[in-house]
């Protein structure tokens, strides 16, 4: 009985051991290999996660050129899920990586996309299909009129780079936008300046406090304003420090926000939203719904918000009653030196995921190219302020055409909505984008949260002092786990603040596994041997 015993702890050892390097040592997929040809005789079903606002007009474009691809080739079906968001897209990929079940083309950001290639192989490598002769950038065997890869906007195409491979293409590019109330600034005695600076926007937004004496404000007889609005406090933060040649963080993905030059632009936004010239929009809401109501003067959002801004906006959250009338003027965003501006690159990408059919992802890539052909790309830009990815786009005559006809009074060409768009079209040269690693989605998260949370701190009155920013930027880390990372301090050096990824952590409770079975099991050994003895 004490031999099985022993035989059966040792099956147990093994058993657990092997299980456990087996978990460790999973193989992904094989890397994709572009097929010599496209079988069109064998059916395809392919997946197509995109993100929509509610806008039915989006919605029908993605249907026509769903339908217009699939008349050119009838062997592909494309099966569109759409999302309301990109943060659950990404977290929905995230979920479904571990059961091969993610799907074959994704509307997502670099800053996702890094996250997804920690699956071996996960995310097709795009270099050798951009330039394969037949299948490629507008190869000989695609069956539509695709851009080449010189045709693509060259500073769009390279924020799809990662490390040294292209993982993604653009699918639509926008940048920030100042959306300004122009009669107001006039009506109180300030002269708009061709480039905006910060020290502007804050001298108009404080001076736009003052009040009446029955309590009502003077700018705009109402009991609400709210001067400044910025709808994405992490853009805020990225292009403040951008524009400052400050740290945010490296290709490597050494963390580099936490930096006195961050504190120092802290502590001027809580400044102003001590006085109550400055909110955000998850603080306040919307910025464009305060703007047209005449409680706003200054509201940054995306350029492809541009429909929602101004008093003859195609969209609106408010009641038209409340709607205020005002002239409405589009300008980069607020510059720390007018003669180096400098504005962020935003925008959806695409990716295709690996499967084991390579005809499958041949099939996907077919659709994803599709994406990029002029009717799509014209058609998707129209409908807000975004620009195509295109220069074969941006240069035909039906898009120059457009742009022409700009219009407060017709919705399809709304003036706002064009003067959005060309702002990034004048100034793509000036735009830029951050580095993508794993876990620059959640750097990107906590830039935002640092001015989230220093206005909320002055609206509750609490003390911001140097104190505050020490523990906020500690706090801040840690709820990111921008602490398992290499962050640089004031001084420029490199302060090793992180854990052991997660795979070494597994392999080393492995190996201590391992070792307590063993030395369970000659224990065991032992103590019988003893017992024999007596």
């Amino acid at each position: 009985m004490r031999k099985i015993a022993k035989i059966t702890l040792l099956f147990v050892l093994i058993t657990t051991t092997l299980s456990m390097c087996a978990c460790h040592g999973r193989k992904g997929l094989d890397a994709f290999v572009i097929p010599e040809q496209f079988d069109e005789t064998k059916h395809y079903d392919i997946s197509f996660w995109a993100k929509n606002d509610t806008n039915l007009t989006q919605v029908d474009i993605y249907k026509k050129a769903i339908s217009d691809f699939e008349a050119l080739y009838p062997n592909i079906t494309v099966n569109m899920r759409l999302y309301t968001d990109y943060g659950r897209i990404y977290n929905d990929v995230i979920t479904n990586i571990s059961t091969n079940t993610t799907p074959n083309v994704c509307i997502t950001y670099p800053d996702h996309i890094a996250t997804y290639m920690t699956g071996a192989n996960t995310v097709v490598e795009l270099d050798d299909l951009f330039v394969d002769t037949r299948f490629g950038l507008n190869g000989s065997e695609i069956k539509y009129d695709a851009p080449s890869f010189d045709e693509i906007v060259p500073q769009f195409i390279d924020e799809c780079k990662i490390g040294e491979h292209y993982y993604a293409v653009p699918f639509m590019r926008s940048t920030e936008a100042l959306y300004v109330n122009k009669t107001y600034v006039e009506a109180m005695g300030y002269e708009i300046p061709d480039i905006m600076t910060w020290d502007f926007v804050w001298e108009v937004s404080e001076a736009a406090m003052a009040k009446n004496a029955d309590g009502t404000f003077k700018v705009n007889g109402q009991n609400v304003m709210i001067p400044f609005i910025y709808k994405s406090t992490d853009n805020m933060m990225i292009s403040m420090l951008k524009q400052l040649d400050a740290g945010y963080s490296d290709p490597d993905g050494n963390i580099e926000i936490f930096n006195d030059t961050t504190k120092d632009i802290l502590f001027e936004v809580s400044k102003h939203a001590g006085t109550g010239s400055f909110s955000t929009f998850k603080i306040s809401s919307y910025p464009g719904n305060f703007l047209n109501a005449g409680q706003c003067i200054f509201a940054i959002d995306s350029t492809a918000g541009a429909t929602w801004m101004g008093t003859h906006a195609n969209h609106h959250d408010i009641s038209l009653d409340k709607v205020v009338e005002f002239e409405t003027e589009v300008y980069p965003i607020p510059q720390f030196d007018v003669n180096d501006p400098k504005m962020i690159s935003q925008g959806p990408s695409m990716c295709i995921f690996n499967k084991e059919d390579p005809g499958e992802v041949l099939a996907s890539w077919l659709f994803m190219q599709f994406m990029l052909t002029n009717d799509v790309q014209m058609s998707y830009s129209e409908t807000e302020g975004y620009v195509p990815v295109t220069l074969k786009a941006q240069n035909c005559d039906e898009y120059k055409e457009y742009l022409s006809l700009a219009s407060p009074d017709d919705p399809d060409h709304y003036d706002i909505k064009i003067k959005a768009a060309e702002l990034l079209l004048n100034n793509t040269d000036k735009t830029f984008v951050t580095p993508v690693f794993n876990g620059s989605a959640s750097l990107r998260d906590a830039a935002g949260q640092l001015i989230e949370s220093v206005t909320k701190s002055m609206r509750r009155k609490e003390t911001v002092d140097a104190a505050y920013m020490d523990k906020l930027f500690k706090d801040t880390a840690a709820l990111y786990h921008l602490n398992q990372k290499s962050m640089a301090g004031n001084n420029g050096q490199k302060q090793e603040l992180s854990r052991l990824p997660g795979a070494s952590i597994a392999l080393i409770v492995t190996l201590i596994t391992v070792w307590i079975l063993l030395g369970a099991y000659y224990l065991y050994g032992f103590i019988s041997s003893r017992k024999k003895k007596k």
